[in-house]
């Protein structure tokens, strides 16, 4: 993967998060510690999940390992964790944070506490950090 296509996909899987962030902040709207509008944090939890699996795969290739998807199949969760537990534990253990978080509890289930879905938003950065290229500063949500 040639540096400009990685700077391009970290580029991108930010474009994610903070769709997602700006969401959450102006449709969802907090108040106390919960979202108030239950179905614009399960929007906000999707689109968030994208950068993740975005980041996910760009950090996959990048060790070498990446995951082919054949025509007309999804690559599953379980690809995903499979080749990260072989690389690097850490990262697993934040792609499941995010995973599980994001996709399962925000975007399914339709958590709405602050707490939750921040911890998941902080997962997800800081998965999408591991690709970051060199040069461009860590991100990180306001």
């Amino acid at each position: 993967m040639s540096t400009k296509e990685r700077q391009n996909r970290y580029r991108e899987a930010l474009r994610y998060i903070s769709n997602a962030s700006e969401i959450l902040r102006t449709k969802a709207k907090k108040k106390d510690k919960y979202y108030e509008d239950d179905k614009y944090v399960r929007m906000a939890c999707g689109t968030a999940y994208n950068g993740v699996l975005l980041a996910a795969e760009t950090y996959l290739e990048m060790k070498g390992k990446s995951i082919e998807k054949k025509k007309g199949t999804r690559i599953k969760v379980e690809d995903y964790r499979t080749r990260l537990a072989k690389i690097d534990l850490k990262v697993l253990k934040t792609f499941n944070t995010a995973y599980e978080i994001l996709h399962l509890v925000g975007y399914y289930e339709g958590e709405t506490k602050y707490g939750v879905i921040r911890e998941g938003l902080d997962s997800a950065v800081d998965l999408i950090n591991q690709i970051r290229p060199a040069g461009e500063s860590n991100f990180e949500l306001e």
